[in-house]
């Protein structure tokens, strides 16, 4: 009976109950993460018991989903508002927990199939739409907009304004970029798990982008660590602990994420007019407020703050330590130019998704009888988008120098002593 048991167990079909606590966990991970960021934002004291729902649309933007804003000002005025930006410290912690929760029942077992493993991410996939669904339901709310006092108020008194800005999810679209989020995460998590036995024909398409992918994961959560130690440095000896404590739980790989990117020398474009500012350090809020489209680079930011030159250093020694990790991780016959390659590839590829995941729009606006600048704290803009091309060029030309020198300093390893 007892080896009947273990047999069934090795082989055993993960089904609808383990699905759902993966489900469940991930979303609950998420939740808890964006109710604590925008709690500390100051959110839970929006009017009309918006924050629940402003808590499930943060949910559905976190994995790619759409929200759309309108406005509504009567016939003589006109509100505009929009906003593009992914709170990545919440697609983080569903990303980690779902993974972790989805290669549990794979582990310790016979090697699955093809059609089995399909079955399981199938059943995860439905659950997590049906899930979704509610979410991106459940995520409207419309707000007044104040006019504040004087002039303004006046002008809305005397011609009736009562100027509203709503949010609602795009519920198609929100679904399949749900879908592809989860689908991005699942195949990933197999990719770089070392413990999950697969069949022979998933092995081996594995096995040649393990090691490298491996490691491009491990030098994005290291410079999650890294960014997050910085964080509560500061919230302890710098005041405003709730605004740093928001930041980092909204929007932590966003700013270390982009202190990477920096690091490799990449530009971005971005400028922060009105009376909100992007959430990250102040440094980059100098170098970005003006009327004009600025760049964004290690040398602009020098100019306010010296101490960004350290990124460069981080990026060198980081990204090293991720050629090293993957050579090390590779078989021993691997030639050197194909670990420059295939970690040219990785870092493009990270630093790609890096830059799509890491844009930031944000605006709002009211006009009255055409006049659309009103001042009063009525306007506003930020936004922040990478030069893509020269940062995938840059990306290139350092993996493959990093992969080259990676490769020689564990062929040196290997010779000294055991693999690690």
């Amino acid at each position: 009976m007892s080896a009947r048991t273990t047999s069934d167990q090795a082989r055993a079909r993960p089904g609808w109950v383990p699905a759902v606590a993966v489900v469940l966990a991930g979303l609950v991970a998420m939740g808890l993460t964006a109710s604590l960021g925008l709690w500390a934002a100051g959110a839970a004291d929006l009017p009309d018991g918006a924050f629940p729902r402003v808590v499930a649309a943060t949910l559905v933007t976190s994995v790619g989903g759409v929200v759309e804003f309108s406005g509504d000002a009567g016939g003589l005025a006109e509100t505009t508002a929009g906003l593009t930006v992914i709170p990545l410290s919440v697609t983080l912690a569903g990303a980690l927990v779902i993974a972790a929760g989805f290669l549990r029942p794979l582990r310790n077992r016979a090697p699955a199939g093809d059609r089995e493993l399909g079955s399981w991410a199938a059943k995860v996939a439905l659950l997590w739409l049906l899930a979704l669904l509610g979410l991106a339901l459940g995520a409207r709310q419309t707000f007044r907009i104040s006019l504040g006092e004087g002039a303004i108020a006046d002008i809305g008194d005397l011609f009736g304004l009562t100027p509203q800005v709503g949010f609602a999810t795009d519920v198609p679209l929100s679904l399949f970029f749900g879908l592809l989020w989860l689908a991005g995460v699942l195949v990933l998590a197999l990719l770089v798990s070392r413990g999950t036995p697969l069949s022979g024909r998933l092995l081996r398409l594995r096995e040649p982008a393990r090691p490298v992918a491996y490691a491009m994961v491990a030098l994005l959560l290291v410079h999650v660590l890294l960014g997050l130690v910085v964080g509560l440095v500061t919230a302890g000896t710098r005041g405003h602990p709730a605004e740093t404590f928001a930041t980092l739980l909204l929007g932590l790989p966003n700013l270390a994420w982009l202190g990477l990117t920096l690091g490799l020398g990449a530009t971005w474009d971005g400028r922060v007019e009105g009376p909100f500012s992007l959430p990250m350090p102040h440094v980059l809020d100098q170098v970005l407020r003006s009327e004009d489209v600025r760049a964004l680079n290690v040398g602009t930011l020098s100019e306010h703050d010296g101490r960004v030159w350290w990124l460069v250093v981080a990026a060198a020694v980081l990204v090293l330590a991720a050629a090293f990790l993957a050579a090390a991780r590779s078989p021993a016959g691997v030639p050197l130019w194909q670990h420059a390659v295939r970690m040219a590839v990785a870092l493009a590829l990270t630093v790609l998704m890096i830059c799509l995941v890491g844009r930031v729009s944000a605006s709002y606006g009211l006009s009255v009888l055409g006049i659309g600048d009103l001042g009063g704290d009525l306007a506003g803009e930020v936004f922040l988008r990478p030069r893509v091309w020269g940062a995938l060029g840059l990306a290139v030309l350092w993996g493959l120098v990093t992969g080259a020198l990676g490769a020689l300093l564990a062929g040196a390893a290997r010779r000294r002593g055991p693999t690690p």
